[in-house]
């Protein structure tokens, strides 16, 4: 059986705004993590962080944008350790502001690795990941 990781944010900026935090390498490095991302269907990227040794991540998340549909639709694959899943941004307008809805899919619930890890980014995805995202919209121009 899968797991997924739900989440979604109100931010107070337009979607178009939103859509570049999520697509500028520079400003996606700076709410999430060092990338060689391009917004361009069928690119292979990776992002990096620190490894962690007990779920067998390296600190490489092997990626390849798999949908773009601007400024409404990100999705990529997201590997990395023993993980192998997806990761989709949708974007509403909402107001003067945006909906932000994410949805990670693919754990492997009876992984005990793969249960860890969705205990870790679930955490990151509706905490830390979205504050820091928030603060870097508003540093933007």
């Amino acid at each position: 059986m899968t797991a997924d990781i739900r989440t979604d944010a109100f931010l107070p900026h337009p979607p178009e705004k939103v859509w570049r935090a999520l697509t500028d390498p520079d400003l996606l490095a700076a709410w999430l993590m060092p990338n060689t991302f391009e917004p361009r269907v069928g690119h292979r990227f990776t992002f990096r962080t620190d490894p962690v040794p007990a779920t067998g991540f390296d600190g490489v998340v092997h990626c390849r944008v798999l949908a773009l549909e601007p400024p409404r639709l990100l999705r990529i694959s997201w590997a990395g350790g023993s993980l192998d899943t997806t990761v989709t941004w949708r974007l509403a307008a909402e107001g003067r502001g945006t909906r932000l809805f994410l949805t990670h899919e693919g754990f492997d619930d009876t992984d005990p690795a793969q249960q860890l890890t969705w205990r870790i980014l679930g955490g990151g995805w509706r905490g830390q990941l979205a504050r820091r995202l928030a603060a870097t919209l508003a540093t933007m121009a």
